[in-house]
């Protein structure tokens, strides 16, 4: 009798370690099957060199998460081009099902975009854009029209400068660029130096790439002013709100004035809510947005793609611009950037 009930034990300790054995397989199982539900995105930005930039990365983390059945892998580029590269080559090794790529500048991506299309993995580009040979080797760009921001900026400039009685005088300009070769740079750029062809008492007494940080922006208007001076200046174009904050600071620092009615006019881009502030105080003149909240649009795009869908090649975002008259507290407060 012992015997047997040894022998029934025995069995029922086998029966007991498989079921919790095939318990626990099937949770797994059903874990890797919960991954394979997700759609895996793979996010390549330039860095995290400026609030905007932090901006539109907290945009599209909002947008792809589980809860929609997405998952986002995000990678950092450190502000350089190869490790950007190598990011994306990583997302294929990782058969991720799109990639979003934000490139620092606009040329060298022919190859590795190849190599997605060969894995058969679309690519969206954002904020800036690419030039390539081949344009099927991404399936569509999104973000901003960045020529048609330096042309609102000027407009918006010289209304100021006429409103002034200052549109026959001579306008010097100091002009701190945006990293060389990105698309912002490139469109920006292109805008005043059509506006110098178009008004011949324009010239720009001092230029430098500021990199789209603050400290350069510092910098270079520290050298400008020491070397042209601050009576032969008249306005400051910086590419980006970084660069004006930088150029801000130096002027403070040299007890420069600046700003509507008197002093250096700046013109800055991007809109974070800390310029806008400084614009609807008058210290800057004009404030053109950049919108970063372009993660709604990336995630419609892809959802298109999702239901077998052909989506547009060119999404414009939409923005506003700005100078002290269209401005309020509650306004400013009321942005989500």
């Amino acid at each position: 009798m012992f015997r047997l009930k040894k022998i029934l034990g025995m069995i029922l300790g086998i029966l007991l370690i498989f079921s919790m054995y095939s318990c626990g397989h099937s949770k797994s199982v059903e874990t890797e099957d919960d991954e394979r539900d997700l759609i895996v995105v793979g996010f390549s930005q330039p860095g995290a060199e400026s609030s905007w930039r932090v901006a539109l990365t907290d945009s599209v983390m909002e947008s792809f998460t589980e809860e929609r059945g997405y998952k986002l892998i995000y990678k950092d580029g450190k502000s350089k081009q190869d490790n950007q590269i190598r990011d994306i080559r990583t997302f294929i090794q990782q058969g991720v099902d799109y990639i979003i790529l934000s490139p620092i500048v606009e040329t060298g991506w022919d190859t590795v975009l190849a190599e997605a299309k060969a894995a058969n993995i679309p690519v969206i580009i954002c904020d800036r854009n690419v030039v390539v040979e081949n344009e099927s080797l991404y399936t569509a760009f999104v973000g901003s029209d960045f020529k048609s921001e330096g042309d609102t900026a000027i407009s918006e400039l010289k209304k100021i400068l006429e409103s002034e009685g200052k549109d026959s005088e001579n306008i010097n300009i100091v002009h701190i660029q945006g990293t060389l070769g990105s698309s912002a740079q490139l469109g920006r750029t292109t805008a005043l130096e059509r506006a110098l062809e178009k008004n011949d008492n324009w010239n720009i007494v001092y230029q430098d790439c500021g990199e789209f940080t603050k400290a350069k922006g510092r910098e270079i208007m520290t050298q400008a002013l020491a070397e042209v001076g601050a009576d032969n200046i008249d306005v400051i174009y910086c590419e980006n709100d970084e660069e004006a904050y930088g150029a801000i600071a130096a002027m403070n620092e040299a007890g420069v004035t600046y700003g509507n009615d008197t002093g250096i006019k700046v013109v800055s881009f991007d809109a974070m809510n800390t310029a806008l502030v400084l614009c609807m105080d008058g210290q800057i003149s004009v404030e053109v947005e950049c919108n970063p909240l372009q993660g709604p649009y990336l995630y419609k795009l892809v959802q298109l793609l999702e239901e077998g869908d052909t989506v547009p090649k060119l999404t414009y975002v939409k923005e506003q611009h700005f100078t002290k008259d269209n401005l309020t507290a509650r306004f400013i407060e009321n942005r989500k950037f």
